[in-house]
């Protein structure tokens, strides 16, 4: 995997980007530029389906790092991002029952870092993070993540639901973090599953929530009423880790 740039700036730099293939998460465009360069990029990046925002001059020149925007910027991937494939082969060759960790809608990029490093050290497969309403593999997600996205592949889908549905065809089966679940410790979480954590304020939606097989809880003794998103992955993670390990 590939450190690369994050910001890119003016026109010929983004044209260059896109054309080489680079991750570009969001393109940030003046709104009402009419320009036949930044046309060709609006065009490259629909091509792409990379997210675009059409946003006012000042908005541009905040972002801005060098000063000469041109009126478009760029936002790549920190990391090359994985196919869902990828990360059920790397269970194969490691002949073991697929374990995923599926985010819906972290926005917080220390969060994000924090349960990619979870997920390495808990030996998942590999997590899975939607388009939409999240952060992408930012350099502060690689950075909090101190290493682990060189071993552990993300990757990024439209449709978080339908991945679910695609891979429960496949016999995966999902259980998620909800505070009104069953308590984690009455559910047999072996065998091919994916373990899916919501966003830090709303949690799992609806949505994802009806593609569930079971909903966790997490047993909670304090006088606060929920964990950190990245916590929470964290002790689910380790109670599959000891199920997987024959502890149930």
């Amino acid at each position: 995997m590939r450190y690369e740039e994050l910001t890119i700036e003016g026109r010929n730099a983004v044209m260059e980007a896109f054309r080489a293939g680079k991750t570009i998460d969001k393109l940030f465009v003046l709104d009402g530029c009419q320009d036949g360069p930044v046309r060709s990029i609006v065009r490259e990046a629909k091509k792409k389906d990379t997210i675009i925002q059409f946003v006012a001059k000042e908005r541009l020149d905040q972002m801005s790092e060098t000063g000469k925007h041109q009126g478009v910027i760029a936002y790549a991937a920190a990391y090359q991002y994985a196919e869902v494939e990828d990360l059920l082969k790397a269970a194969e060759e490691k002949n073991e029952a697929p374990f995923l960790i599926l985010l819906d809608g972290i926005e917080d990029p220390h969060n994000l870092g924090a349960i990619i490093r979870t997920a390495n050290l808990a030996g998942a497969h590999g997590v899975i993070i939607p388009k939409h309403r999240a952060v992408g593999l930012t350099a502060t997600v690689a950075k909090t993540s101190a290493g682990a996205l060189n071993y552990t592949p993300v990757a990024k889908v439209t449709n978080l639901g339908k991945t679910m549905e695609e891979l429960k065809e496949r016999g995966m089966w999902f259980v998620c973090a909800d505070m009104g679940g069953e308590t984690m410790y009455r559910l047999d979480l072996r065998g091919p599953i994916g373990l899916v954590i919501g966003s830090e304020g709303d949690g799992v939606s609806r949505l994802v929530r009806e593609k569930c097989d079971f909903v966790a809880s997490i047993p909670m003794k304090g006088d606060i009423d929920s964990l950190n998103a990245s916590v929470a992955a964290g002790v689910l993670a380790y109670e599959i880790v000891r199920q997987r390990m024959g502890g149930k």
